[in-house]
Order: C-alpha cells, then structure tokens, then sequence
C-alpha cells in the first residue's frame, strides 16, 4: 500500500468510527423505552370510548393534562461543556425533555454480539467497518429484536448532539483504561473533535438536564403524596331562558384517586355548588317533578349540574380492584351507574359536551333516583380475552345507610335500588354497540327496561350516536301518590364534532323525547341541545349551549321553552 492509501485509510477509519458511535448512541439511546408500570387508573365514562380497561373508576374532573415543552431539534443553543454522568443519572428526566419531540421507534433494542448479525448492514456499506469495530473494541452496537440496525434514518444536528453525549458517556471509561493503544487515542481525537463540534447543542442539553433536575427534587418535596393523585374541577355556568331570570349555576369537585399496587384505584369524590337553577328545571317543577333533572320519574333534564347543594358531600367512594386481567371489580358506599355503564364517547360527559342530562344516559337504564344521589353496592367488568365483547353488571342501592328493618324503604336490598346488566361488542374501531337491561325498584314503583346504545365514526372529526329504550313501570308510587302502569319509550339521536372550525374543539347536537307514554300527561317533551366546546388552555373551556324543550314534563301547558349557557370549566 502506498503513502498516499495509507494516509486515505487513515482519514476514513475515525469517520467511519464517529458514525458508528453515534448511530449506536441515537438508537440505542432513543429506540430503547423506558418500561414503566403506570397506575391502572383511566378516565370516566365521560371521556372513554369503548374498552376493556378500568373505565369504570375516575370520574372526569381527575384527569390532568402534562405537557412538555421541548425545542424542535433544528433549534439553536448555546455553547458550554456537558458533564456526561448527569445524563446517566437523569435518563429518565431527558426523555420526555428532549426526545419528546422525535419520531422513533418503539422496538426494543437487543444487544448483538456480531455485526454480521444485522441483517440490514452488508460488507459493502460504507459504516460496516466501522460497526465491525464497535463491536471488537467497545461491546457497544445494538439492534432491533428482529436482527435489524436501522441505520439509513435521517436525523438533525440536534439529535446528533443527543447521540454524541450518550456515545461519549458509554466509552470514556474504556478508553480511559486503553490510552496506550495508538488506535484508542486516534478515535479518541476523533471524538473530542466531535464534541468541540457540536460544543453549543452540548452545552444546551446539560442545561435541561440542570433544570430538570431541579425540577424533580422541587416536585419530590412538594408532592401530594405517593400513592394519590388530587383533581379538581368547577363548572360555572350563566344561564338565561323562557320565563326565568339569568341565574349562575355552578358545582366544584375533587377527586382523589389513590392506587396502592397499580392495578387497583380508590376514588373519592367531594362535591359542592349553589344550588342554581336554569329555566328548563324551573319549567319542570311547576307542578310534580315527574321528568325533571332531579324527577320522581325519570330524568328529562335541564343542566346536568344544577340543584347540587352548597354544603359538602361524599359524591363518590369506592374501590376496584383486578382479582384476574380480564374482571374487574369495585366496591363502594357511593357508586354512580353512569360511572359503569351506558357510556357513549359523543355524550357523556357535561363538563365537555352536552350539559343536558337527559342526552349523557338513557334515563331508563341509568335510574335518576339512584344516579342523582349515589348510592353503595358493587359492580363488575369481564373482557374475556381483551377482545370485542364485554359484560358490565352493578348493584347499587341509595339508601343502603338505612338501618330501619321494620320498614321496606331503605337497607342494602330494600327500596331504592338498581340492577344492570350491559353486553357491548366492537365489531371494528368505528361501530360500538351495547345492548342493556335495567330491573329498579324506586318509591314502591317496579321498573324493568331494556337499552341501545350505539354509536359511529364516520371519519376521525365526525360520528353519530344514539340511545334508544323501552320498559314497564308498575306499582304504587309513593313519590307522587299515584299508581301507575306505565310502558315508556325513549330516544335520542344527534352527531358529534372534533375540530370544528378550530383545532380541539368539541361540538354537538341532539334531539330526543325521554319519556313517550300516553297514560303520562297530554303531551310528549321534546328536547333539543346544541353546544360547541371551544379549550382555551389546559385547564380551562368555554362551552356556548343553546336548548329547547317542548311540552316540559309532558304538559303542553309548558309550551316551548328555549335556554341559552355560557359554561366555564377549570380543572387542575
């Protein structure tokens, strides 16, 4: 070989080396997840499309939003030097902070004993060489679990500077303990001039590191607690309508959601307002409260969070746990049935989407009198399989508190109570069905009813739903002093919006009649709703909400009723 060649050669090996180093530094670093258990704790009903996992538990206001703020890696950053053991020791800290913005892949990396056994890396690839001599002097080339090395993906200078500081990290110490040998000192050169390069991203990224730091022993200390997590929500909503004076109406909650094993979670919810009204609860109170928010009867609602007393109550409180993967079950003094089942994702929850409650559940499956106030008892999810069908049953009584055994009211098996039974299939990503069986026992009044629920995407903004029901209310109602035998029919129809207009909003608009019975008045209410959510920041929406209701309580002596809102929600 001549001069010339030799020179040449030498010229290419540290080039070869340095991008060995950093290809393995970028995947290894930035293709290896960090594996963590999360608590086994998913948002309510409210929010939830149809699956299998502990839906069941927290109600929406105990959901927070974490957001990241992260430099797109084209960003320019200032100069310094890096101290390489504090990303060692802050790994999990730099991930979100600065790969948060990456497009990688998820694939676990495994470690490879020889470059051969890279099935996309051939001796005729310009890196070969230098992946071959990763290998023999520092044990630091990994690949994919299928044998590949992914080494054709682009990356910025940014990224590069991520991976030059995790290559550095990894072989200073080899090479701290090889200096003699000539080869060792000359990728050493080729390092440090590297990292004289790339000086200035270097520098940036200790100083998140440096911040993230003391972020975490800021959060460490200050922590609510280890085990528990704290949400707070508060509607307050302006009101204004047929026949009423402009009323605020408003209801705030925390919500603590305790896990201790990350496969279970205790909620407990406390909850107070202002006992507001709005003008269609007003209407349907004149007289009997027979379909009212808060109706003897059933729900046929105006605001789903009026009439919420001003002193502090136990709203929620119960426990669920997995005895297998595919069940699970919760117990609880105060279980709501709209927490386990009728879910819908277009409606179904009022802080962001519709606020009537007659459009968040059928109001012959989900029972009014046990729903508005709580009450104890137990429910369980089975999802054989993790697959399409899943069975939900629950049991819950409101006035298990009762001790008086000489009357028929009260006790955990006395009236009232509701028992429920939903099977729901997902026949694909875009169709939900869930078919429904309520047996109720309230004010001496039987009710047994049966329940749609369906719902369809027809692209990712868009999608139609609907509830549908039919049932028997028969006996002495002590409520309203009368007897009945009652066959009502319910319905609601209406279509759901994502990024309407605007990016993150959520719109909507429905129309049904929630008690059609002819024994029942001498009209059938008709409700209407239309709203749009539009989310200002992470912890706070507006939400405009048009309504009317027709023949209110199935008395056309109420006429037409219109209502507009203005909702305000802040949560934290």
């Amino acid at each position: 070989m001549s001069v010339k060649q030799c020179r040449q050669q030498r010229i290419r090996s540290p080039k070869f080396l340095a991008g060995g180093l950093v290809g393995w530094g970028v995947l290894s670093h930035m293709c290896l997840p960090a594996k963590a258990d999360s608590l086994l704790l998913q948002p309510s009903p409210e929010t939830q499309s149809s699956d299998s996992s502990l839906q069941v538990v927290i109600p929406e206001d105990s959901i927070a939003t974490n957001n990241v703020e992260v430099l797109p890696p084209d960003t320019d950053v200032s100069v310094g030097q890096i101290e390489f053991s504090t990303i060692a020791n802050s790994e999990s800290l730099v991930k979100d902070e600065v790969f948060g913005n990456l497009d990688v892949d998820s694939d676990l990396r495994t470690q490879q004993t020889s470059v051969s056994e890279l099935s996309d890396v051939q001796p005729t690839d310009w890196a070969y060489q230098a992946l071959k001599s990763l290998v023999e002097k520092y044990d630091v080339i990994s690949g994919y679990s299928d044998g590949t090395f992914g080494g054709n993906r682009p990356m910025s200078r940014y990224e590069f500077a991520v991976a030059l500081a995790a290559t550095l990290s990894k072989v200073e110490d080899i090479i701290a303990d090889r200096m003699s040998d000539r080869f060792i000192q000359e990728d050493m050169i080729v390092l440090r001039r590297l990292q004289k390069e790339f000086r200035s991203a270097l520098d940036d990224l200790q100083q998140r590191v440096d911040n993230l730091e003391a972020r975490n022993s800021e959060l460490q200390a200050h922590q609510f607690s280890t085990t528990t997590k704290l949400h707070g929500e508060a509607i307050i909503a302006l009101t204004d309508g047929t026949d009423a004076n402009k009323t605020v109406v408003s209801r705030s909650r925390l919500t603590l959601s305790t896990s201790f094993n990350q496969q279970d979670v205790l909620v407990t919810q406390l909850e107070a307002g202002n006992n507001g009204g709005d003008a269609i609860s007003l209407a349907q109170q004149q007289e009997d409260n027979l379909l009212g928010t808060t109706g003897f009867i059933t729900n046929g609602g105006g605001l789903d969070y009026v009439e919420v007393d001003s002193d502090l109550r136990l709203r929620r409180l119960h426990y669920t746990f997995r005895p297998s993967q595919d069940v699970a079950v919760t117990v609880g003094a105060k279980m709501l049935p709209r927490d386990f089942i009728d879910h819908n994702k277009y409606a179904n929850n009022e802080a962001v989407d519709f606020s009537s409650s007659f459009f968040l559940n059928n109001p012959l499956i989900v029972q009014n009198q046990i729903d508005r106030n709580g009450g104890a008892g137990a429910a369980v999810q089975w999802n054989p399989g993790d697959g399409q069908l899943t069975v939900r049953s629950l049991y819950i009584a409101a006035d298990a508190d009762q001790p008086d055994f000489t009357s028929t009211q009260g006790g955990l098996f006395g009236d009232r109570y509701q028992a429920s039974v939903e099977v729901e299939y997902l026949p694909s990503d875009q169709l939900a069905l869930r078919l429904q069986y309520t047996n109720a026992l309230i004010n001496n009044t039987h009710i047994n009813a049966f329940g749609i629920n369906a719902e369809y995407s027809l692209n990712r903004n868009a999608g139609i739903f609907g509830r549908f029901g039919f049932g028997n209310y028969n006996g002495y109602n002590t409520a309203i002093n009368e007897d009945l035998d009652l066959h009502p029919v319910t319905w609601a129809v209406g279509v759901g919006f994502r990024n309407l207009l605007l990016p993150g909003t959520v719109a909507g608009i429905a129309i049904g009649q929630p008690f059609v019975s002819e024994d029942l008045g001498n009209a059938t209410q008709t409700n209407f709703e239309a709203f749009y959510n539009l989310q200002l920041s992470d912890n706070l929406s507006i939400t405009p909400t048009f309504s009317l209701v027709t023949n209110a309580d199935n008395d056309s002596s109420n006429g037409t009723i219109w209502q507009t809102t203005l909702r305000s929600v802040f949560s934290f």
